[in-house]
């Protein structure tokens, strides 16, 4: 068995202790002066949140986390703000109500963002390292649905980029280099196989910005520091073909989304899988790789989007389903979500998490998601009943 030896006494360290010390990496807090009281006196008013954040944060907890620093300054406070400004409802859907400022923050904060990632993803956290599948190949079915419910479809993806903080707490000098190094990246895309040019927002006409459907920031955005110094150094990059779009310094550091009109999800998803895994060598060669946590995958400044970051959404035409008494029990059991739109008859289906299946995975469980509303909503239109096609918990 192991033993711990004492300490040896060295005499000489008595007249070096001075330099010895100035040579000790200091505390990141001892850099802040910030005028606060105890935890206990700081700790927030959680009666009203309905968020993630607000059911999970105790006392206790809080008062761990309250001395630590992250090395570009992001203290504890800054993660849990989001959720003070927007505590919720309880009547909607539960929010994460927090945000990572840069990557570090996972791993300083992960008592906290552990089991935060752990409720809103209802997956555990282990050892193990995420499984990763980019093979389109492997993804049976999505060019098949029934588009006279399926419209549209949307498949979009999120990253964060090595040795930069997170948007929320990125510098204006930071968010321009991260602008400089898409720009390299989306040129060499550009080059390889995917024509396409890349608009600053600040050069774009109200004409431009309603084709990209692109909204002024919200009020949200601008308390939790997304949208500083709006809009500099935010751009989009547009393929010719309208294939692909990416958003650059958004919410994230960069956003790749395809959409279709015709509800093709495996054609979509085949875009972007192709065009990421080229920007991450791009951005590797750059020396700027992706961020990723062994235990998370990939990770950006939110906790609803680690794992994968990856998002499927369908357009579905649905008039008698979203009526039915067992609808939530049927998406709960799916795994996915469903939203209303600006039509009265058509609603966004989406995953429901990013966190615990593959990139194929999540889009498998979308597509067969999918096809089971669908002939659903088909029984219901004949008059039938649909409990003979509720799957069993997934």
């Amino acid at each position: 068995m192991w033993k711990v030896k004492p300490p040896v006494a060295v005499p000489m360290e008595t007249r070096y202790r001075t330099i010895l010390e100035s040579l000790v990496p200091p505390d990141p807090m001892a850099q802040f002066h910030l005028r606060r009281g105890s935890p206990d006196e700081e700790f927030p008013d959680l009666s009203r949140n309905s968020t993630w954040m607000g059911r999970i944060l105790t006392p206790a907890m809080y008062r761990r986390q309250f001395d630590r620093c992250t090395h570009s300054g992001v203290i504890f406070d800054d993660v849990i703000r989001p959720g003070l400004e927007e505590p919720g409802d309880w009547s909607s859907p539960v929010s994460v109500g927090c945000v990572a400022g840069d990557a570090q923050s996972y791993v300083l904060f992960c008592d906290f963002f552990d089991r935060v990632i752990e409720a809103h993803h209802k997956h555990k956290i282990t050892s193990q390292t995420p499984e990763g599948d980019f093979n389109f190949d492997n993804l049976k079915g999505g060019d098949d649905l029934d588009r006279s419910y399926a419209v549209r479809c949307e498949v979009s993806v999120v990253r964060g980029v090595e040795d930069f903080c997170f948007p929320t707490h990125c510098s204006r000098g930071e968010r321009r280099q991260l602008l400089t190094l898409a720009r390299r990246a989306l040129q060499r895309l550009e080059e390889e196989e995917l024509p396409g040019g890349l608009l600053l927002l600040e050069e774009l006409n109200q004409e431009q910005q309603r084709e990209l459907n692109l909204n002024p920031p919200s009020s949200f955005q601008l308390r939790t520091g997304v949208a500083r110094d709006w809009p500099d150094a935010r751009a989009v990059w547009v393929s010719k073909d309208g294939s692909l779009v990416v958003w650059v310094n958004m919410e994230d550091h960069l956003r790749l989304v395809s959409t279709r009109d015709d509800g093709n999800i495996a054609e979509a998803f085949k875009c972007i899988c192709i065009n990421l895994q080229k920007l991450e060598e791009f951005y590797r060669e750059l020396r700027h790789s992706f961020t990723w946590k062994q235990q998370l995958g990939w990770v950006t400044s939110s906790p609803a989007d680690v794992g994968t970051g990856l998002r499927i959404r369908v357009h579905l035409k649905l008039q008698h389903l979203p009526k039915h008494k067992r609808l939530q029990d049927i998406l709960k059991r799916l795994r996915i979500c469903m939203d209303t739109t600006e039509s009265p008859v058509l609603y966004c289906v989406s995953n429901a998490a990013t966190f615990g299946l593959s990139e194929v995975g999540l889009t498998q469980l979308v597509v067969d998601g999918i096809k089971l509303l669908v002939a659903m909503e088909k029984r219901l239109e004949s008059g039938r009943e649909i409990d003979e096609l509720v799957p069993t918990q997934k």
